[in-house]
């Protein structure tokens, strides 16, 4: 990736980002199929993981498909309209995701558009974030554990790969805010209190 040459391109890019990622696909996809709002099931979060505690997986697929997409196109838009502000482009769908502002800033916790950008950013670290997240969901079974694991990786594998530190840096930070966002779900797993993949909350 081409080094940022524009501070006023970044924040555009940030921004452009922020609304792409903000777009709540899941409480959208649920409402207009006639499933209520998600926000009053299961954990309350609008991801793929609460859709599918509704009982409908063509649902909460679409919603892990929309979800990544918005993370991809926020990269891929940026890239294209302001190059070199990639990375905000990517950043920016992820905290726009987690934090919304027609939600009042309740988000989800932004697994699947970290994923996303990730792709967009640079494949073979995404590819190996799902390995990680495959790999730690067929041990374990906890989809939360999983995409702590995954993203703790995805840094480390962007420096093992020689891309740019600041991109790292930032997927880290993006980390960090994912590992906050599932504080809860890490008490839960520190308590045995945890759902596991496929069991109702």
């Amino acid at each position: 990736m081409i080094a940022s040459s524009s501070f006023a391109a970044d924040g555009l890019a940030l921004a452009l980002g922020y609304f792409l990622g903000s777009i709540p696909f899941g409480l959208l996809l649920t409402r207009f199929a006639g499933a209520g709002d998600i926000r009053a099931i299961g954990s309350g979060n609008i991801g793929a993981t609460n859709v599918l505690r509704t009982g409908r997986k063509d649902l909460a697929a679409a919603t892990l498909a929309l979800d990544a997409l918005k993370g991809v196109a926020a990269v891929l838009l940026a890239g294209a309209l302001f190059p070199g502000a990639e990375i905000f482009g990517g950043v920016g769908a992820f905290v726009g995701h987690i934090a919304p502002v027609w939600l009042r800033f309740r988000g989800g916790k932004g697994v699947a558009t970290f994923l996303g950008a990730l792709f967009g950013l640079h494949w073979p670290t995404a590819l190996i974030f799902c390995a990680v997240w495959l790999g730690a969901a067929a041990i374990w079974r906890f989809s939360s554990l999983s995409a702590l694991l995954a993203s703790l990786a995805a840094p480390i594998a962007l420096f093992a790969f020689g891309q740019q530190s600041g991109a790292a840096l930032a997927i880290a930070l993006m980390a960090a805010l994912l590992w906050w966002k599932h504080r809860e779900n890490i008490g839960r797993l520190l308590t045995g209190a945890e759902s596991r993949i496929g069991q109702k909350a």
